[in-house]
């Protein structure tokens, strides 16, 4: 043992453990650069902003927040939830289906909540989660800090398409290593990639999960963060793993930071659904525990306000149709992209929608500097660079597709 630790409080997993969040740090090297008057793209954080660089929001969300009296924001919230915001949850993804009278939930601390509360009631210590190659980066960071590993199969084959084969693969020999299998997918528009499923991807996974679920207890957990911004319909995805429920567990985590501009918010919920009546009351004890033991309760503010914003018809008409302007924002700089990107020849996934696009490289630690020496600011991860065209105005994508070019350039020999 080394005379740090000898000397440090700190147990020994917890020592040497980096408290910056790497793109959190870029974006305020970015942001430096910017104030000391230097023409800067901030293309890293994953926000949504206006073309002025205002952070984009929806005023009805406000007047909503605003209308909550205030001695029923400030009581305690109920350590699962209220229960009329967990209905409403439920119901925003499921309508009055059957899906929806097969659910129980919990109220996290935004979509980060939930996905932490999948993985320490659908896996035990020492286990791993199984995500594709392209993940967001706190997956990990879940694992670890509760006791529980990340592994990944190939997103991509060699065409570019959603590597379903991959997933067989990975999913079988995981079963076979651990006797269960929890299944993150960020989907629609993966973070970082952009990626949406399409029938075709879906048709493969539902056979391999049915496979895997013939040998042992298997939960998919939807990340839905993106899942509003989307080209096809938000719930696409709901009649593919219906046809599942009950051979497999079906995770939904939900969160209000990107559907209603709310990040500071921290409204979320995790949405399980099985077909057993019996399993259900178990998940939804497990879940109620495990809210007592982190959070204790949610912000009751944001889920009395995010109650009344799904449930009352003239507040959902409007809030539908701020997020359609911003929707729409967002859809100029994607089609702007696709049509820079295609002509400059890079080479990355479908992306038809959501906060983010990936640009593979063989250098993207090289590729991102030599991008920030132009003034862009992107964020490199394994075998690509990832840039979020949420916070990149309109106008600025020219030049975005320009410096991703001279990054290439600069390592492609």
């Amino acid at each position: 043992m080394n005379a740090a630790a000898l000397n440090s409080h700190l147990i020994s997993d917890s020592q040497g453990r980096s408290g910056d969040d790497p793109i959190f740090a870029l974006n305020a090297e970015a942001t430096r650069r910017a104030k000391a008057g230097e023409s800067i793209v901030n293309a890293t954080l994953g926000a949504l902003m206006e073309d002025d660089g205002r952070l984009a929001t929806m005023p009805v969300v406000f007047e909503t927040l605003a209308a909550v009296p205030p001695e029923k924001a400030a009581a305690y919230a109920p350590i699962a939830g209220e229960p009329r915001f967990l209905a409403a949850v439920m119901k925003d993804l499921y309508g009055e289906s059957q899906l929806a009278q097969d659910s129980v939930a919990a109220a996290t601390p935004g979509g980060t909540g939930a996905l932490h509360h999948a993985v320490v009631n659908f896996l035990a210590p020492g286990e791993a989660l199984l995500t594709p190659s392209y993940y967001w980066g706190p997956y990990r960071t879940i694992a670890q800090h509760t006791g529980r590993r990340v592994e990944t199969f190939l997103m991509f084959d060699g065409h570019g398409a959603f590597n379903v084969s991959a997933f067989a693969q990975a999913l079988e020999a995981q079963i076979q290593r651990q006797s269960r299998a929890l299944i993150l997918l960020n989907t629609p528009c993966n973070n970082p990639t952009g990626y949406s499923l399409d029938d075709r991807d879906w048709t493969g996974l539902v056979t391999a999960l049915r496979a895997a679920a013939s040998q042992a207890p298997v939960a998919l957990c939807l990340d839905l963060a993106y899942a509003r911004f989307g080209a096809a319909a938000p719930n696409h995805w709901v009649r593919h793993v219906q046809p599942l429920v009950g051979e497999i567990l079906l995770l939904a985590a939900w969160t209000a930071s990107k559907t209603f501009a709310q990040y500071g918010a921290r409204v979320g919920a995790l949405v399980a659904t099985h077909s057993s009546a019996e399993e259900r009351t178990r998940i939804k004890s497990a879940l109620s525990f495990s809210c007592r033991g982190t959070w204790s309760n949610c912000n009751h503010l944001g889920m009395l306000a995010m109650t009344e914003l799904l449930e009352n018809p003239q507040l959902r008409a409007r809030a539908d149709a701020e997020r359609e302007r911003l929707r729409a924002l967002l859809g100029e700089r994607v089609a702007a992209f696709n049509r820079a990107a295609a002509q400059a020849g890079l080479i990355y996934p479908r992306y038809e929608g959501g906060f983010f696009v990936t640009v593979f490289t063989p250098d993207p630690a090289a590729t991102a500097e030599r991008m920030k020496a132009l003034g862009v600011y992107v964020v490199p991860i394994d075998g690509a660079v990832r840039v979020a065209l949420c916070s990149t105005p309109l106008r600025d994508v020219p030049r975005v597709v320009e410096a991703l070019v001279a990054g290439l350039a600069a390592v492609v020999s």
